[in-house]
């Protein structure tokens, strides 16, 4: 009897530490089961992420290339300064502007008057609009063999810990590099300048206001009887140079290759994403060579987000 007694609480043992063991299988399969789960989701969020990026890459290649398409095909004579479309494509609206960088001041070829005139337009006093413009003229320009470096000496008076370039500006952000020019006045001029146009000159028939404005000779007045000519106005050098009588000297119409093409997808699920990149364009003659070349990319600029790809600015 003993002995049955024993070998009943011993298989009543055994049974009991399966159970625990079933029990603590149970809770790691639902522990597993909890992380698979949240796994899943986690990937699932993340292909969705990545598929919107794809698509999103995809439909602002399809307008840069449809956009270089349009002025490659127009030829260098009858090739548009500006101009605008739109398509639908992947469950999306795709609104494309584009615009010669003739549009804008380029830091790197401007004169100091017309630097000096564009920071004034902008709201800056004499003093720095001037001490500005000089400052932009040291940082481009390389200094005399066998001479005192006057710019450099500058900057170190100043306590700066670098120097200036002294040699083209690469990027329109190095203006805030650039000493005597206050951060809120560079925030003001980014709009208007470029290192990509090439030209002193600048195009008066797609320039924004401001930028005609700070042309050398340009007054109020003048600056408001061309305004309301332009729209009528050919693209034609005299008529333009009659249109702005003293101030015709900074302005011409400058064949940049340079355009900067805004793109704003809407999708329909409500996102809305804009990108603006500026592109030069290719010698379409050459077929070993690229259509385009991408100059600079800004994602969310609406949102004012910083650079994502840079070769300039």
């Amino acid at each position: 009897m003993a002995g049955q007694s024993r070998r009943a609480d011993a298989a009543a043992s055994e049974r009991g530490f399966i159970i625990v063991a079933v029990l603590w299988i149970l809770v790691a399969l639902s522990a597993l089961a909890t992380i698979f789960s949240v796994y899943l989701s986690n990937s699932a969020q993340a292909l969705a992420v990545t598929d919107t990026g794809l698509q999103t890459e995809a439909l602002m290649s399809a307008s840069l290339e449809l956009t270089t398409y349009q002025l490659l095909l127009a030829g260098d004579k009858a090739r548009p300064a500006q101009g605008s479309f739109h398509f639908r494509l992947d469950k999306a609206e795709v609104l494309v502007s584009f615009t010669s960088e003739a549009a804008r001041v380029d830091l790197n070829f401007a004169s100091r008057e017309m630097l000096a005139n564009l920071f004034a337009v902008l709201g800056a006093n004499e003093k720095i609009a001037t001490e500005a413009a000089d400052r932009i003229i040291g940082w481009r320009t390389q200094p005399k063999a066998n001479a005192a470096n006057e710019e450099e000496a500058l900057y170190g008076a100043s306590g700066l810990t670098y120097s200036p370039r002294q040699s083209l500006f690469t990027h329109v952000n190095e203006l805030s590099l650039v000493l005597g020019v206050p951060p809120e006045l560079v925030d003001r001029a980014l709009p208007f300048v470029t290192v990509f146009s090439g030209s002193p000159e600048i195009d008066a028939l797609t320039a924004p206001p401001e930028v005609i404005a700070a042309l050398p000779g340009m007054t109020p007045a003048a600056l408001n009887d061309f305004l309301k000519q332009r729209p009528a106005l050919p693209r034609d050098q005299s008529a333009i140079a009659a249109a702005l009588g003293p101030a015709q000297a900074s302005a011409a119409i400058p064949k940049s290759k340079s355009f900067r093409v805004l793109t704003t997808l809407s999708f329909d699920n409500g996102r809305r994403t804009s990108s603006e990149v500026v592109i030069a364009l290719g010698e379409d003659k050459e077929k070993d060579k690229d259509p385009y070349q991408v100059l600079s990319w800004r994602d969310d600029v609406e949102s004012g987000h910083r650079p994502r790809k840079l070769a300039g600015g």
